[in-house]
């Protein structure tokens, strides 16, 4: 079988912050099992949600750190990549976070956002708020994240 020189697949460089977010998103085995969807993809900011279930929740019933802290990740992480060079990835090099309240029911919406972009390191912040059945919002947890773009390995 001989290979046409324009038959290359789609190169990363063309596509745009959503579908780059997308494609390493549907690669998430932790977010996919959790349930979390991404919502949101612009440049500088990407906002994920997570649906209250018994694969969340801590012994007391109430989403649990873990989850929270991962969604708030991701969240920050693909913020990140939304603003790091098109053929890198990203991976979290530190992050910060404060829990603000103990919340049952309802979903989890986490919005990062770039705080600042160097060539060398992404800073992102992300806040995680619990909505319940009724629509109210609270304040669920806030984070500081430092990224670094990394080659893309897949």
């Amino acid at each position: 079988m001989t290979q046409h020189k324009h038959s290359h697949p789609k190169r990363d460089d063309s596509l745009s912050p959503l579908q780059r977010v997308q494609q390493s998103f549907e690669r998430q085995g932790l977010m996919r099992h959790l349930g979390a969807e991404l919502l949101r993809v612009v440049p500088g900011e990407c906002v994920i949600t997570l649906p209250y279930s018994d694969k969340v929740t801590q012994q007391q019933g109430a989403f649990h750190g873990g989850a929270i802290g991962a969604l708030a990740d991701i969240a920050g992480g693909y913020a990140a990549m939304t603003v790091a060079p098109a053929d890198q990835e990203v991976v979290t090099v530190e992050y910060k976070i404060n829990f603000l309240a103990g919340c049952q029911g309802g979903e989890l919406c986490a919005t990062g956002r770039v705080v600042k972009a160097g060539k060398r390191v992404i800073v992102t912040a992300a806040e995680v708020m619990h909505v319940a059945e009724d629509g109210r919002q609270t304040p669920c947890a806030v984070l500081q994240q430092t990224i670094v773009p990394v080659p893309k390995s897949y």
